[in-house]
């Protein structure tokens, strides 16, 4: 046995079956996938039928039909749901495999974080495109965005206190005394996020109570 597999055994970390990220991964990423199909259906669902009337088309605010016109919802030439749909995979495989025990090389988290926080960078795009240029709202692709961010920021920390990323010992003990209060950072991002959606529509509340 080395050094290393020494001190990660002997580590408290990374001794016990991390069942909670485990659980959460799968979760968030199921939530997530989720959302990201339910609007692939309800695109096909269109085409098939152009009278279709959209299950997310509440108003002419909120609504994910107003969104899958504009070119941003197809960033890449295809419907963006069809990222997140073979995307958000990835979180529940590994949350699976987290639960039977796996160990995963420092190079296979380097590549699973950088992904989530690719996801992470994209939602806020889509956000600000939503919001400042297309004007309206799709509550599927919001519940997306509600499991990536606390997502990112929670998968974040974690690998960085757990030696999964990094050995670095002053970057661990400060991952593992922001741990804690990784919720406040996640509410506050999605408190920014509100904040910003009800600025930019005050008539919000008053469309969805009416």
């Amino acid at each position: 046995m080395t050094t290393t597999d020494s001190a990660a055994l002997d580590n408290p970390y990374t001794s016990r079956r991390p069942i909670g990220m485990g659980i959460f991964l799968i979760l968030t990423g199921a939530i997530g996938w989720w959302g990201a199909m339910e609007l692939i259906t309800e695109r096909v669902r269109l085409l098939l039928d152009p009278e279709y009337t959209l299950n997310c088309d509440i108003n002419p605010l909120i609504s994910c039909g107003n969104v899958m016109a504009s070119w941003q919802a197809s960033l890449l030439g295809f419907p963006n749901p069809l990222l997140g749909v073979a995307g958000l995979v990835a979180p529940i495989a590994v949350g699976v495999a987290l639960l039977a025990g796996a160990r995963f090389d420092r190079w296979f988290w380097w590549a699973f974080v950088t992904g989530v926080a690719a996801a992470f960078v994209f939602i806020h795009w889509l956000f600000d495109q939503a919001v400042y240029q297309i004007g309206a709202l799709c509550p599927w692709c919001m519940l997306v965005w509600l499991m990536v961010i606390p997502m990112f920021w929670v998968l974040l920390f974690w690998s960085l206190k757990t030696h999964k990323l990094t050995d670095n010992a002053r970057v661990q003990r400060f991952a593992a005394a922001v741990w804690p209060f990784t919720w406040v950072i996640v509410l506050a991002n999605l408190v920014a996020i509100a904040v910003a959606i009800l600025v930019q529509f005050p008539t919000l509340i008053s469309l969805l109570l009416g």
